[in-house]
């Protein structure tokens, strides 16, 4: 083995409430809707759902910020202006 292994984090970019229902979506590679309607009927049908969500929120980590972000891209318009000043 590696040693490398995924970890669930709470997601940064796709959240509703904490990022959660993110998290698991990004550490599954399944749809973030998929899941929050999981959490939503597991709620509503007497289980466990809001408890567990609470609980996560509560225990698992935020997904760490990348330590050297990409530059946005430039768009096409700031490419022309840079050109026509050259």
């Amino acid at each position: 083995m590696s040693g490398e292994y995924k970890r669930l984090y709470r997601a940064r970019d796709d959240r509703m409430i904490s990022g959660v229902c993110g998290g698991i979506a990004k550490y599954f590679s399944v749809d973030p809707t998929l899941i929050r309607l999981l959490f939503v009927i597991f709620a509503f049908a007497g289980g466990p759902g809001l408890l567990a969500y609470i609980v996560l929120a509560i225990i698992v980590p935020e997904e760490p910020v990348a330590s050297s972000p990409e530059p946005p891209a430039k768009t096409q318009t700031e490419e022309a202006a840079e050109k026509e000043s050259e």
